[in-house]
């Protein structure tokens, strides 16, 4: 299935159902009085997040929804049927803005959670209700209430402890291979990645967490160049970051090229840089990157930073990295998430 993870969509509430006038005309009732029954109210337009849902995907191809408007009342005091809710499952991670307002609507991230983004109209009543003693025979009514319409945008945000960050050919996709069994693209060529993708990580028989390869970026990638921020956004709710830098084109400026890094994510969000985060060289079973682990482990060590040694293909370092990787998220602090306007419904 071809992963969306943004859309735009128009949603409209059902009106609410018109009032009736009505008169008893029954057999041996010469002054029969007012009988016109209430309208329906329309149905709403409510979310769910579910977690068998991983994409978009629906609402590209679709991008108007209706939900059923309220019937109109009845006679001899009958009232009509209200329309039926248009539930719509999106993915667990779903941030909902208003196209209008700018504004946030609800933050699905958890599964379960509902949200009604736009409320069906009320329906009308009938002429019964509007009968006294010096009008027993009213002939008016009130019209239903049109539902709701929103502008809506859809914008899924993973949802995982670690994201992998790196330039392309970095071995971001070689890595989540090797310890979980996401089952990424892999070649020698640039952005083979063109999605993020997520994999189950697991540590021992109790423990395991949840680990997203980003597609890989380049300088000037907070400001849209290569997969710009289009990929960025997705470790906006990592806890940890897991940087991989290795030798390319013979250069072997680990430094430079884990600062040049560094910059795009501080563009895109200062918040992200202070995260809790780990720094590899992976393909170390190649000679070029084991000689640059060498050399640039103690500048580094200046800076702090223990830079670390992986190698996906031969498993070196590879359950080292997973431990460290485990500590760090057990003292890394919950990520915010954002403030909804709409009332949100929690799952289970």
């Amino acid at each position: 299935m071809k992963f969306i993870d943004e859309a735009e969509i128009d949603v409209a509430a059902g009106d609410g159902g018109p009032g009736a006038v009505s008169f008893r005309r029954e057999a041996h009732v010469p002054f029969g009085g007012p009988n016109g029954g209430d309208g329906a109210r329309g149905g709403s337009v409510v979310l769910t997040a579910d977690e068998q849902v991983g994409t978009l995907l629906q609402f590209r191809f679709k991008p108007r929804w209706q939900a059923e408007h309220g019937e109109k009342g009845g006679r001899t005091d009958c009232n009509g049927k209200s329309g039926e809710d248009l539930h719509l499952k999106v993915p667990v991670g779903t941030v909902v803005y208003d196209l209008e307002t700018q504004e946030v609507l609800a933050d699905l991230h958890t599964k379960g959670q509902t949200v009604v983004v736009a409320k069906g109209g009320r329906g009308g009543l009938g002429n019964m209700n509007f009968a006294t003693p010096w009008d027993q025979a009213p002939r008016k009514a009130q019209p239903g209430e049109p539902g709701e319409r929103r502008h809506l945008r859809f914008e899924l945000k993973l949802l995982a402890d670690v994201g992998i960050l790196g330039f392309p050919n970095a071995g971001k996709s070689t890595f989540i291979a090797a310890v979980s069994r996401a089952k990424p693209k892999i070649a020698d060529y640039p952005f083979t990645t063109l999605v993020p993708n997520l994999g189950v990580v697991k540590v021992d028989d109790d423990r395991s967490f949840l680990m997203a390869d980003i597609p890989g970026l380049i300088p000037g990638a907070a400001s849209g160049a290569g997969l710009g921020v289009r990929f960025l956004k997705h470790v906006e709710r990592t806890r940890v970051l897991l940087h991989l830098v290795t030798v390319q084109d013979e250069d072997i400026d680990l430094l430079s090229r884990y600062d040049a890094l560094m910059k795009e994510v501080r563009l895109f969000d200062e918040s992200i840089a202070r995260r809790a985060q780990i720094v590899a060289v992976s393909q170390i079973d190649l000679p070029d990157a084991r000689a640059a682990w060498e050399l640039y482990k103690p500048l580094f060590a200046e800076r702090g930073i223990e830079l670390r040694g992986v190698s996906a293909v031969t498993g070196e370092g590879v359950r080292e990295l997973v431990f460290a990787l485990d500590s760090a998220l057990r003292s890394a602090p919950p990520v915010e998430l954002l403030t909804s306007t709409l009332s949100v419904d929690d799952g289970d």
